[in-house]
């Protein structure tokens, strides 16, 4: 299966951390949301993000990686819309961008990590994109 995911992320404490080549950055406690995608067995993919252990390769590694970081959700769409949605919440005020061109290396996204300023916000951004039904 090939698609678009989202990933609910739980920071436990504040960090500090080497994101590959996008240099050090201080990572603040709370939820975030990160938006990826898989052109080929995005299964495998959310399994990879689920472990502890593996080779660092995308950003997004890094932040798992990291001690107190762990992967709270995650929700998937049988789509590719990665960049729409990675858009769409840039342009809310329900988000932050912690560390600028996270995981977006590849696109022209201002980034595809961000930080849950209102809570439940990423339930009512995947709602308003269509991840998640409508009760």
């Amino acid at each position: 299966m090939k698609g678009t995911y989202a990933l609910l992320i739980e920071v436990k404490k504040n960090i500090d951390i080497r994101i590959g080549k996008l240099g050090r950055f201080k990572i603040s406690k709370g939820n975030y949301i990160y938006v990826g995608s898989g052109k080929n067995n995005l299964e495998k993919r959310i399994e990879r993000h689920l472990r502890r252990e593996k080779r660092k390769f995308w950003h997004i590694d890094y932040l798992l990686g990291a001690p107190g970081v762990k992967v709270k959700n995650f929700w998937v769409k049988e789509r590719e819309e990665e960049c729409l949605l990675a858009r769409k919440i840039a342009s809310s005020k329900m988000f932050k961008i912690p560390v600028p061109g996270f995981g977006s290396s590849d696109c022209k996204c201002k980034a595809h990590l961000f930080l849950i300023l209102k809570e439940g916000g990423e339930e009512e951004i995947l709602r308003q994109s269509n991840f998640l039904k409508n009760p």
